[in-house]
């Protein structure tokens, strides 16, 4: 029996979404179910209403925020490289670089090792511990930019645009468009890094997450929400938002913002343009397509499953680096950027 064979015997797509039978859990469901180990706080992945939750420490505290006592009935939070076992299957959870808390899973069943590594990236993050290769024999992949199109730029190279935009447009608003978890932080952070100290204004959305991340341990220096200011005395100040509200009544009670926008998508200057964006800036939390070829190729997986995302090119790309691809086509994943 060929490993592929082998692996679709216990692992496989059930009602609910990745299906581990001998364990009886499933990753990332779509809906709630009896067991389920979570990957990452974001709503495409952490859905309510599970009984029993298995993630990371700083997952759980994600969780807990958004779901409240919908979280899960009974939770477990396990720190990185922490074994357990459930229904004989050895499950640990590794760094995914994606967000905070984001995981990989590593199954070890029967001599055979799947790693299912939810939404990941490969760049360094001062808000996320860094993804960490596992040889294995199965790899399940996303495929968000899984186009050779998608090259993020470097982080540090974007960011000075920004400034560099702040200080030519020193009487404007720049009205920043980020997703409040994990890339609004990840932008902070930068922000920093770079040298900026001033105060950076938060939409209310995005408050009660950067809290939670400074209560994390993940340092954001100087925060105030919008409400709590003039909005005539921001000219020459950074404020974030959730993208959704870049154009609607919110954004145009500020004067004069130059609109930004975060996110892998901003390479398709068309996306930039259709949202109105002055200054898109190429930053994501996902794999661009160097990285998940790279990654592919790290775990030395001669299987390759691929979810969520632009299935046909990467699996198209798997066959020509000689392994065996598969789209699992999952119900339920949505790209947090949109």
């Amino acid at each position: 029996m060929s490993h592929a064979a082998s692996f679709e015997s216990w692992l496989y797509p059930g009602l609910a979404g990745l299906y581990c039978a001998p364990g009886d859990f499933y990753v990332d469901p779509h809906k709630a179910v009896p067991r389920a180990v979570i990957t990452h706080g974001h709503s495409d992945h952490a859905r309510p209403g599970h009984h029993a939750v298995l993630a990371t420490p700083e997952t759980v505290a994600i969780m807990r925020l958004r779901l409240g006592e919908n979280a899960g009935s009974a939770i477990q939070s396990v720190g990185y490289g922490q074994r357990t076992n459930i229904g004989g299957v050895d499950v640990r959870l590794v760094p995914a670089g994606h967000v905070l808390g984001s995981a990989q899973v590593v199954l070890d069943w029967r001599g055979m090792r799947a790693v299912i590594s939810g939404d990941y990236k490969r760049r360094a993050d001062p808000t996320a511990a860094s993804f960490e290769v596992v040889r294995c024999d199965l790899f399940v992949t996303e495929a968000t930019f899984a186009l050779p199109v998608f090259r993020h730029e470097p982080d540090d190279r974007e960011i000075e645009r920004l400034l560099s935009s702040l200080a030519i447009n020193h009487d404007r608003v720049h009205l920043v468009g980020a997703y409040g978890l994990g890339k609004c932080q990840r932008l902070i952070a930068l922000l920093r890094g770079a040298g900026y100290t001033q105060t950076i204004y938060l939409h209310g959305a995005l408050t009660k997450m950067c809290e939670l991340y400074e209560t994390l341990g993940i340092s954001l220096g100087s925060l105030a929400p919008v409400a709590d200011v003039d909005r005539s005395e921001l000219g020459g100040s950074i404020v974030m938002a959730p993208p959704s509200s870049l154009s609607d009544r919110w954004s145009r009670r500020l004067a004069d913002p130059l609109t930004c926008f975060a996110s892998g998508w901003m390479r398709v200057r068309g996306r930039a343009r259709q949202r109105g964006v002055e200054l898109p800036l190429v930053i994501s939390d996902h794999a661009d397509w160097p990285e998940l070829v790279a990654t592919i190729r790290d775990t030395e997986a001669e299987e390759i499953w691929i979810t969520h995302g632009r299935e046909d090119a990467l699996a198209y790309q798997v066959e020509l680096m000689g392994k065996r691809g598969r789209a699992l086509a999952l119900v339920g994943r949505e790209d947090e950027d949109e």
